[in-house]
């Protein structure tokens, strides 16, 4: 199938716009398809889905924007690829939308959309580049430009998304991976031992786990353990499954939940001997899902992190991450930051204290960019410190808040400290002793402070201007949008796992929030428009 541009958007003789009546074009002209048509559709961007499709002379692909904007659309009116093609066959806002009211025949079928969904997913596990997310971009950087949103104010914030997995108990853990094994056994032929044949048979899982109440769950689960151990010893001999992700994912959760000791005999691991417990398998049938604890509750899935930017007309999500939801926040920052350019001058962007960090503000210093947060995390350092003058690496500590400057300093990779060393006398009358607390040693006082202390010190003294309260309540608006991705986009409950096509979904959500945000700012300057939202 060949790449070719959707460029044919003349008006044919059988446009079915032409059989509406004066009326109905009038509703139709204030209905959502019209700014979604004029403004969202033409911003998609097909070049960047060449790279799908062949450059071979062949069968032309069905329109990218058409299928682009049915997927954004899709998830606007939260339907299912079924029922978005049935609008588009039935229901002249969504071909007028899309535009393809003079289409002899809509170009969507039912698998259009899942087809679609899989090239891109392939490219991307093949060239490790996310489509979706370079075009979601760049059709909000040209609504940004036509809402008049610059992005000199910025705020980020960071939200969970649930996978669509249960938490699985170690028991049905273990159960669930040595019956998918045995399944794939059975189907390529490989002789499954008469004591776990009965991992295939119909109601075992019930058996298994509910009904054996004669021994508790602990010894159960050392019961499958010892017959995953002999399922792989099988399965080692002959070779045949090292090509199965079943035979990959009971390999992985032995090595993160049992132990070999000594004898040779395998156990299961203690709590505490498990190895980076927040990466370690939790279902199979989404292997890529991490769990965290966050403001008391347990986490399995992922974590979105959004960017908005902020204007007079109104705000508009320019940017987004997503990743495993041990990614921490700060990251998501430096990562922002490292694929930026230089801002204009005033601008800033604002987050919470978990976006924190010296790195992340000199960074954000370098690109012109003013980086603000908002609470503080960690352990308070003392205000005294905000007044001590480093280097501008960072790394020597030039004078203290006494204004005193240190005979010798050395600077301590190890712990990224400054080692400076001042007279006797420059401490014994210092009015700050106290607070600073250094060392004094026979012939002179030696003091360890670091440049990251500094920082924080300065940041808790900026945090009682009135400047750092108007950036506060700045930020408090971007806690609207995990609201929204969950209450009306329900990012919660995306019916595919794995972080990719999760990622996919995520992506698509972002760009029906924006046309959401862009819909409410033309509806405010047509106060005679139908409808404020997608029905």
């Amino acid at each position: 199938m060949s790449f070719v541009k959707n460029d044919n958007q003349q008006l044919t003789f059988l446009d079915s716009t032409f059989n509406l009546t004066e009326r109905e074009k009038r509703m139709l002209e204030k209905s959502w398809a019209k700014t979604f048509a004029d403004k969202v559709f033409p911003a998609i961007d097909e070049n960047i889905f060449s790279v799908l499709y062949s450059e071979k002379a062949s069968r032309p692909n069905t329109p990218v924007n058409v299928i682009v904007g049915a997927l954004i659309l899709k998830e606007a009116l939260n339907v299912t690829d079924v029922e978005i093609v049935e609008a588009m066959a039935f229901d002249i806002r969504y071909q007028y939308a899309l535009h393809t009211t003079s289409f002899e025949e809509q170009p969507i079928s039912d698998r259009t959309l899942s087809r679609f969904r899989a090239r891109v997913l392939s490219y991307e596990t093949e060239h490790d580049v996310d489509l979706i997310h370079e075009c979601v971009v760049k059709m909000a950087k040209e609504i940004s430009e036509f809402m008049n949103i610059t992005p000199d104010k910025q705020r980020m914030d960071s939200l969970m998304v649930a996978a669509n997995i249960r938490n699985l108990s170690l028991l049905e853990l273990f159960y669930t991976c040595v019956a998918n094994l045995c399944k794939i056994m059975d189907e390529r032929g490989t002789k499954i031992p008469d004591e776990q044949h009965h991992y295939i048979e119909k109601d075992d899982y019930n058996k298994c786990i509910y009904h054996k109440r004669d021994m508790d769950a602990t010894e159960r689960t050392i019961v499958v353990m010892k017959d995953a151990d002999a399922l792989i010893k099988i399965c080692d001999s002959t070779g045949d499954m090292d090509d199965t992700s079943e035979y990959q994912l009971l390999i992985r959760l032995l090595k993160e939940r049992t132990i070999i000791d000594g004898d040779g005999s395998r156990r299961l691991r203690q709590k505490e001997e498990v190895e980076n417990p927040s990466e370690v398998l939790l279902n199979p049938s989404d292997p890529e899902a991490t769990f965290r604890y966050k403001a008391g509750n347990k986490h399995l899935g992922y974590v979105g992190n959004v960017v908005e930017s902020v204007g007079e007309n109104g705000s508009l999500v320019i940017d987004y991450n997503y990743q495993q939801n041990t990614y921490a926040d700060n990251q998501f920052m430096k990562d922002y930051l490292e694929g930026k350019n230089e801002f204009s001058d005033g601008s800033f962007i604002v987050a919470d204290g978990a976006y924190s960090g010296e790195t992340n503000s000199r960074l954000a210093s370098g690109h012109n960019l003013k980086l603000v947060t908002t609470n503080f995390t960690g352990r308070k350092p003392d205000e005294i410190y905000a007044d001590f003058v480093f280097t501008d690496d960072g790394k020597y500590l030039i004078k203290c808040k006494n204004d005193c400057v240190p005979e010798e300093c050395i600077y301590d990779p190890c712990n990224d400290r400054s080692v400076a060393y001042f007279q006797i006398s420059d401490c014994e009358k210092c009015p700050y002793k106290e607070k600073c607390r250094p060392r004094f040693l026979k012939t002179r006082i030696r003091k360890e402070v670091s440049w990251k202390s500094v920082g924080r010190a300065k940041q808790l003294q900026y945090m009682q201007t009135e400047e750092f309260s108007k950036y506060a309540r700045f930020r408090n608006g971007v806690e609207a949008i995990p609201s929204l991705l969950r209450r009306r986009y329900h990012v919660d409950k995306i019916p595919v796992h794995g972080k990719k096509r999760t990622r996919l979904f995520f992506g698509f959500k972002i760009a029906a929030l924006d046309f959401q945000k862009l819909l409410d700012y033309t509806n405010s300057l047509n106060p005679y428009a139908l409808n404020n939202k997608i029905a």
